[in-house]
């Protein structure tokens, strides 16, 4: 039995599950859920693909990490730095958005999932401490800077060239930034500020939430004053369906560096805020390898409905824990209310405006800038 939970953690605390701790985790689950749905639909679109993805992506990832996991408060799903490098890695594959980049980043996630699955099997985790953190520090800035910039377009409703190279884009935007759009510059430039404000304020608002909000009732009830503003419109309702990625030896063979990067990165990201949550009880401890095995297992099994890469999330497994989180019970909650957003509530998002989601991916973004450890 003890071998059995070591395989299978969620075994060592289900059965003896309590009333009193649900409570916690019913509020820590909805807390989460309400800051994921609104960023994931943004995440989605920093990763070039439509804003469904960062919903499947939120679904099954979590489910399975929920059961296979070592640690108990970490939230895994869509984040701003996995969706930056899987927009890096496919579009030079694909066009952003069409069904061949989706099709890639698919792909990705399965090669991402099962790297992570083997290193654990063959308890490879301490691999991980020989990655340079300044190395990873200086990609992560320049892959959000550019990310940042490029949605610069949605911002202020101008049609900037959209490139991974940013000296193009910057000399774009200083030439034709005087062409913006009054109504949609306006509501985009209140929404980041509002975003700042109540991120000082305190962590826990959710402030995704409430800008996509206020979008979304702008648009819906004064949209006759605000018709230049371009809108999300449709995103499919219901569950993804099951399908195994196509298998391309020779488009794996040119994803394999972005998949390493995805790895290590994402390995990287979910023992450190996991190693941060285990030092405030005493209830569990993380297992490095287990968690490379609960990841690529999150990542391949997620992969066959329709999951882009995914990790653990700073904010949000922060946000699980002080709102009270003590088990994975907390992540089934979380994957419920995505679900019901799935079969129900997308069409709440049709009148979504771009530049308000443009806001939450700069903010996002900006904030993976690490000027002091540059210097």
């Amino acid at each position: 039995m003890k071998n059995l939970q070591r395989l299978i953690p969620i075994l060592e605390w289900l059965p003896n599950y309590t009333r009193s701790r649900f409570k916690g985790d019913f509020i820590a689950g909805i807390t989460v859920a309400i800051i994921l749905i609104p960023q994931g639909i943004a995440y989605a679109l920093i990763a070039g693909l439509p804003p469904i993805y960062g919903l499947y992506c939120a679904l099954v990832p979590q489910l399975v990490y929920a059961v296979f996991g070592s640690s108990r408060q970490v939230a895994i799903g869509p984040v701003a730095m996995d969706s930056l490098i899987v927009a890096t890695g496919v579009s030079t594959l694909a066009l952003a958005g069409s069904d061949s980049y989706i099709a890639i980043a698919i792909l990705l996630a399965f090669m991402v999932g099962g790297i992570q699955f083997l290193l654990g099997v063959f308890r490879l985790g301490f691999v991980v401490n020989f990655l340079s953190k300044p190395v990873i520090s200086g990609f992560t800035s320049a892959v959000a800077l550019t990310i940042g910039i490029n949605q610069f377009r949605n911002l202020f409703g101008v049609d900037f060239i959209q490139s991974d190279q940013i000296q193009y884009v910057l000399e774009d935007i200083w030439f034709t930034i005087t062409d913006f759009n009054s109504h949609t510059t306006i509501i985009g430039l209140i929404s980041v500020t509002v975003i700042i404000i109540l991120r000082k304020i305190n962590k826990k608002i959710p402030n995704a939430l409430i800008v996509v909000v206020a979008g979304i009732l702008t648009i819906r009830y004064f949209g006759n004053d605000f018709v230049d503003v371009a809108i999300v419109k449709d995103i499919p309702s219901g569950l993804p369906s099951f399908s195994f990625p196509e298998l391309d030896i020779s488009q794996m063979k040119e994803l394999l560096p972005i998949a390493l990067t995805l790895v290590m990165v994402g390995y990287l990201e979910t023992i450190s805020i996991g190693k941060s949550l285990e030092a405030k009880q005493d209830e569990y401890k993380i297992r490095p390898n287990q968690e490379l095995m609960a990841l690529g297992l999150s990542n391949m099994i997620g992969s066959w409905f329709k999951a882009y890469p995914s990790t653990s999330s700073f904010s949000r497994s922060a946000i699980n824990q002080e709102s009270g989180a003590t088990t994975g019970m907390a992540s089934l909650v979380s994957v419920f209310m995505v679900l019901i957003t799935l079969l129900f509530l997308t069409p709440l998002f049709y009148h979504l405006p771009k530049t308000v989601l443009a806001a939450i991916i700069i903010v996002a973004v900006f904030g993976l800038v690490n000027i002091k450890e540059a210097i």
